[in-house]
C-alpha cells in the first residue's frame, strides 16, 4: 500500500510538472511460449529489460519482445521507474516441432561450395544490419494480415533435414502459391533490405515494423519495393517466387525481435489486424 500511495504521489507531482505519470503495473499481452512474440505497456519513464536484454520503450510507454524456439520455461521482465525496480516472472509454454525432410534440393545448395562461402558471409552481414536497427516505430500495434492467401506447406520451428542431411531448424511460415502471385506487406513498415538474388533466400526484402521487430520475405520472384520506402498494411512488396534454397515457388516469411527469431502463426493468432488489443495487468514479484 505504502508503494502504490508513493507511485499515486509521484503522479501527481510528474503530472504538475508536465511529466509522464509512472505506471503501478505492467501491462502486457501476447503468446508467452516458444516463438511468441508480446507486446507490454509501463510508464513512459520506465527502463524494461527481458532477462539481461535492454527492451525499448516508447514515448506512450508501449513496448515489444520475442521469445525464440528453445525459450526456457520461464522468463524474467524487469521494470525500473523513478520508484525502484520490479521484476516480473513469467512461465513459457513449450511446444513440440515437428521434422520436415525436403528432397531434390540441388546439392551446391545444401553443402555450399568453397567459392561462394565468402559470398555468404557477405550477404548475412547486409541481412544483420538490415535488422540491426531499433527504430522508434510502433507499427507492430495495428496488428498484422497474411502477405497473401495460400496453404501452409512449412511451419515455424521444425527441425530440417535437406537430401538426408540435418540441417537448422526452419524459422519461417511457408505459404504455397503460384509464381508470380502478389504478396502484401503484413503490417505498415520502412523497407530496410531489397536485395533481388542473395544466394540462400534468393529474392529478399526485410521490413522493419519498429522497436527491433521485423518481417523477412525470401524467394521472391520480383521486389516491388526499394529499400527506404515506407509501406502500409496491405500494399503490395513483391512476387512470389523460387529463387535461393528452393524447390517450388512459395512465400516464406520469417519474423524477428532484434536476434531472436519469433513464429509469424503466433504472431497472426495473437495479433491480428481485424481486432482490437486487449491488454492485462501483471503483478511483481513481492
Amino acid at each position: 500500500m505504502k508503494r502504490r500511495w508513493l507511485h499515486r504521489a509521484l503522479a501527481v507531482i510528474l503530472a504538475l510538472a508536465g511529466g509522464p505519470a509512472p505506471a503501478l503495473e505492467l501491462e502486457v499481452r501476447g503468446a508467452w511460449e516458444q516463438g511468441g512474440m508480446v507486446i507490454g505497456r509501463v510508464a513512459p519513464v520506465a527502463k524494461v529489460w527481458l532477462e539481461k536484454t535492454p527492451v525499448a520503450v516508447g514515448r506512450d510507454g508501449h513496448f515489444v519482445l520475442g521469445l525464440d524456439r528453445d525459450a526456457p520455461a520461464q522468463v524474467a521482465v524487469t521494470v525500473a521507474d523513478p520508484l525502484g525496480q520490479h521484476c516480473y516472472r513469467f512461465d513459457v509454454a513449450r511446444r513440440s516441432y515437428d521434422v520436415q525432410r525436403v528432397d531434390g534440393v540441388p546439392e551446391r545448395t545444401v553443402a555450399p561450395p568453397a567459392e561462394v562461402l565468402a559470398r555468404i558471409r557477405r550477404e548475412q552481414e547486409l541481412v544483420d544490419r538490415a535488422r540491426a536497427p531499433v527504430s522508434a516505430r510502433q507499427d507492430f500495434l495495428s496488428g498484422f494480415a497474411r502477405p497473401l492467401d495460400g496453404p501452409i506447406t512449412g511451419v515455424y520451428g521444425s527441425a530440417r533435414i535437406y537430401n538426408g542431411v540435418p540441417k537448422n531448424p526452419h524459422y519461417g511460415l511457408d505459404i504455397a502459391a503460384p509464381s508470380g502471385t502478389l504478396v502484401r506487406a503484413p503490417a505498415a513498415g520502412v523497407v530496410r533490405l531489397a536485395q533481388p538474388d542473395l544466394y540462400f533466400s534468393g529474392g529478399t526484402l526485410i521490413v522493419d515494423h519498429g522497436q527491433g521487430l521485423t518481417s523477412t520475405f525470401i524467394h521472391l520472384s520480383a521486389l516491388l519495393v526499394a529499400e527506404g520506402d515506407e509501406l502500409a498494411r496491405g500494399a503490395p512488396i513483391a512476387r512470389v517466387g523460387a529463387t535461393g534454397r528452393a524447390t517450388g515457388p512459395h512465400l516464406d516469411w520469417r519474423m524477428n525481435w532484434r536476434h531472436v527469431r519469433i513464429d509469424p502463426a503466433l504472431v497472426l493468432r495473437h495479433f491480428p489486424a481485424t481486432s482490437p488489443a486487449t491488454i492485462s495487468a501483471a503483478q511483481p514479484e513481492p
